[in-house]
C-alpha cells in the first residue's frame, strides 16, 4: 500500500496548516474554543466542508483517505470545530434522505451555512451500538421523537440533528431540528450537549444499524488519523523540549536514557500512522462489512496503545511542566486520552476483532 499522500491532498494538507499555524496557534486556540463562525466559514472557503459532499451536491466525492491529511492537521492544533460530527451526520444524509432532502441539506453543508450533530450515544450504552432506547413513533406524515441522548459531540452549535431511534420496525435514523441545548465541554475542550426529546417532530432517513455502523467505522477511522496527528505534535514538542531544557550544564537531550524514550514515541506514532492509513482506506473500498470492521478495529487499537504511551511520555518528559494548563502538551494529552476511547476503547475493539 501507497501510503503518501497525493499533490492535491498534500496541497490542502500544507494550506490548512499555514492556516492553522497563523490563525490558530495554541494561544489564539485559547479564545476561539467558544466558537468562531470566521473559523468555519474559513474551513467552507478552504473547500473542506465540501470535500466529503458529492458532486451532485456541490462536493468533491472525497472519502476517509482524502480527509486524512485534514484530519491530521487538526490533530496537530486541537481544532475544536465540530468538523467529524457533521461529516458523520452529512453521511447519513446522504446515504438515507430523499433526493429533495439532500438537495436542501448538503449543499448549504458544503457552503458553511449548517452545522450537523449525529445523536446516537444514550446513558448506559456504553460502546454498544445496538443500546438504542429513543423512541420513535409515527403521527401523520412525520414521527416523534421521545427520550435522551447524552454526550453528543458539537451539538449545541448544529442546525439540524441526525438522531437514532427505535420504532416498531427496529432501530431507524430520523431528521430533526435542533432546540437550545445546554452545552458543555469534554475533558478535551470539545463542545457537546445532552438532549432531551419530547414529541419532537422528526423525518424518517432510509438505514438503520448497518447503517450507523458503517458511519461509526468511517468516524472511527478519521478519529485514528486525528490521533495520529495529535501525537505527532506531541513528539515534536518532546523532542524541542528536551533540546532546551538544560540539567547540569548539558540538554536532557543528550542523555541517552531519553533518547531512547523519544525514539519509541516516534516509532509508536509511526506504527499508529500505519494503521490509520490502513483503516481510512478499508471503509472506502472494503469487500464486506466484516473485512471493513476487522481493519478499523485493528487500528483502533494500535491507536489507543500508541496515544497512551506517546501522550504519557510526552507529559512525564517534560516533568511537571507537562501537566500544566500553559503548555500545549497538557492539551494533547487530554484530547489523546479521549481519542483512546472514543467510538471503542482497546478492550472493546479486541473483542470486536476477536468475534469476527
Amino acid at each position: 500500500m501507497n501510503f503518501d499522500y497525493s499533490e492535491e491532498q498534500q496541497l490542502l494538507a500544507d494550506s490548512l496548516r499555514r492556516y492553522l499555524s497563523a490563525q490558530y496557534s495554541f494561544e489564539q486556540r485559547k479564545t476561539l474554543i467558544n466558537g468562531d463562525p470566521g473559523v468555519w466559514a474559513k474551513f467552507a472557503e478552504m473547500g473542506l466542508l465540501a470535500l466529503p459532499i458529492s458532486p451532485d451536491y456541490g462536493g468533491f466525492g472525497g472519502g476517509a483517505v482524502d480527509l486524512m491529511a485534514i484530519m491530521e492537521a487538526f490533530g496537530e492544533a486541537l481544532v475544536v470545530e465540530p468538523y467529524l460530527p457533521t461529516v458523520m451526520a452529512s453521511r447519513l444524509i446522504a446515504r438515507g434522505a430523499s433526493d429533495a432532502r439532500k438537495s436542501e441539506l448538503l449543499p448549504a453543508v458544503a457552503e458553511g451555512r449548517l452545522r450537523l450533530a449525529f445523536a446516537h450515544t444514550e446513558e448506559g450504552a456504553r460502546y454498544d451500538l445496538a443500546a438504542v432506547k429513543c423512541k420513535a413513533t409515527r403521527s401523520g406524515d412525520h414521527w416523534l421523537l421521545d427520550g435522551r441522548k447524552k454526550a453528543v459531540p458539537g451539538a449545541p452549535l448544529a442546525g439540524k440533528l441526525v438522531v437514532s431511534a427505535r420504532s416498531e420496525d427496529g432501530i431507524g435514523l430520523f431528521l430533526a431540528e435542533k432546540n437550545d441545548i445546554p452545552s458543555s465541554r469534554g475533558v478535551d475542550g470539545m463542545l457537546q450537549g445532552d438532549i432531551a426529546f419530547s414529541r419532537a417532530r422528526a423525518g424518517r432517513l432510509d438505514g438503520g444499524l448497518p447503517l450507523i455502523e458503517e458511519a461509526i467505522d468511517f468516524g472511527t477511522a478519521l478519529i485514528c488519523a486525528e490521533g495520529v496527528g495529535a501525537m505527532k505534535s506531541a513528539c515534536d514538542a518532546t523532542l524541542e523540549y528536551l533540546k532546551t531544557r538544560k540539567q547540569f550544564g548539558v540538554p536532557i537531550g543528550t542523555f541517552q536514557a531519553l533518547q531512547h524514550r523519544i525514539v519509541d514515541m516516534f516509532i509508536s506514532t509511526e506504527q499508529a500512522r500505519s494503521m490509520a492509513c490502513l483503516a481510512c482506506s478499508k471503509v472506502d473500498q472494503s469487500a464486506t462489512p466484516e473485512e471493513r470492521k476487522r481493519a478499523v478495529s485493528a487500528a483502533k487499537i494500535r491507536i489507543a496503545d500508541a496515544a497512551r504511551h506517546v501522550s504519557q511520555e510526552a507529559v512525564q518528559l517534560h516533568g511537571g511542566m507537562g501537566m500544566s494548563e500553559e503548555m500545549k502538551v497538557s492539551h494533547t494529552f487530554r484530547r489523546l486520552t479521549v481519542i483512546a476511547a472514543q467510538f471503542g476503547d482497546a478492550d472493546h475493539h479486541l473483542a470486536r476483532f476477536a468475534s469476527l
